[in-house]
């Protein structure tokens, strides 16, 4: 029986039974992380590569895992506490957990801004200071910009930080379930997740892209594309938990993350003539394979003590190095185009940044993250003494 302090019981007493920690999955950890560094290569690769030929073609379908494992986090974490904690204490939890490494991100994207012009960004160049720095201070907020804002030329929605579109639609997400979803019962959820895989579905196989590499930019056809890759992931995630079906397999971090890596880099399917092929190859990724990985990845653990320690390493650096290499990433691609670098030459340089983005995102986690959500948590969220 462990040794319960005094001090044990009074810190248990001030601290409010939504902030006791659950245990980690630490697969899930280990998966997130290897899929962020998958989504650094997809980029540096991107600059060698058109939309149908390039070597890590379906890397974008990262951001559909990310969607899964995030709806099933959350309704982990948060499905049971419901009557210990209010919606504005759910709310200032994910904020805290999620925007001081949104901030970072964009302070970095505005630090490198101009030193990413390229014909890649036609609009850099003419963009004043003032603006980019307006930009900046909007971005912070994590609302979406209109076109009519955009500084990069790729009409982005969030122009000084490309990759967090997503977290905008990270927090529609947490949203909707505060409001609405978590009060569902399992069969209701249910029926709501398959209308919604038929809405990605839809688009997949009937849409005029054939793939869902889409919604950074506040368009109706991003917004389409935007809604569909998260209303079915993010909550196909939290139908796992509520279903808790859960599969055990050996050697499943290994297993997992090497099915992740061949998913992500298959080819394009069925070119520019059958765009449908695409579609179903990526309904049957989204649909089927990443809910599955995930349930294998609840399901399994790992005992090798190294093998803790990798997978927690990778959990802790995998949403600083999503949120934080896309700038870094961007210069690299200036780089590229200002001075026609073949891949062959590029690709060494690519590692450079590859191993650069690891260390800025860990260097943000243990300086800047960690402190400031800390402080945060203590400031806003624990009862005084």
């Amino acid at each position: 029986m462990p040794n319960i302090t005094t001090k044990d019981t009074h810190t248990a007493r001030k601290t409010p039974a939504y902030l006791q920690t659950k245990n980690h999955y630490e697969i899930l950890d280990g998966l997130r992380g290897v899929v962020a560094i998958l989504v650094v290569a997809f980029h540096i690769f991107n600059s060698f590569g058109d939309h149908f030929h390039q070597l890590i073609n379906h890397g974008y379908l990262a951001v559909d895992f990310f969607f899964v494992l995030s709806g099933f986090v959350v309704a982990y974490a948060y499905d049971d506490r419901w009557g210990k904690m209010t919606q504005w204490d759910f709310y200032k939890r994910r904020f805290i957990r999620l925007q001081p490494m949104a901030i970072m991100g964009t302070i970095i994207g505005a630090a490198l801004f101009y030193a990413q012009t390229c014909r890649a960004f036609p609009l850099i160049a003419t963009t004043p200071v003032w603006k980019m720095l307006l930009v900046m201070l909007l971005g912070f907020t994590m609302l979406p910009l209109t076109t009519s804002m955009d500084i990069r030329g790729w009409r982005q929605m969030l122009p000084l930080n490309g990759v967090a579109w997503s977290l905008f639609y990270e927090y529609i997400a947490n949203i909707l379930y505060a409001l609405v979803i978590r009060r569902f019962s399992r069969t209701l959820l249910a029926v709501f997740v398959f209308l919604a895989a038929c809405f990605l579905v839809q688009f997949l196989l009937l849409g005029p892209l054939g793939d869902v590499d889409g919604g950074f930019s506040f368009q109706k056809s991003h917004l389409h594309i935007g809604f569909a890759r998260l209303l079915y992931p993010f909550f196909a995630g939290v139908l796992l938990v509520r279903m808790g079906k859960l599969i055990h397999l050996k050697s499943a971090f290994a297993i997992c993350s090497l099915l992740l890596c061949v998913l992500l880099s298959i080819p394009r399917i069925g070119g520019t003539e059958h765009l449908w092929m695409n579609g179903l190859y990526e309904s049957v990724c989204i649909v089927i394979l990443f809910p599955l990985i995930v349930a294998v990845g609840a399901g399994s653990r790992i005992t090798g003590k190294y093998s803790i320690k990798i997978c927690k390493f990778l959990g802790a650096i995998s949403y600083p190095i999503y949120i934080t290499h896309y700038p870094i990433y961007c210069v690299y691609l200036a780089w590229v185009l200002n001075n026609n670098v073949p891949m062959a030459k590029g690709l060494l340089a690519g590692l450079a940044v590859l191993i650069v983005s690891i260390a800025i995102a860990y260097a943000s986690l243990k300086l800047y993250d960690e402190p400031v959500r800390k402080w945060l948590t203590n400031r806003f969220l624990k009862s005084p003494r």
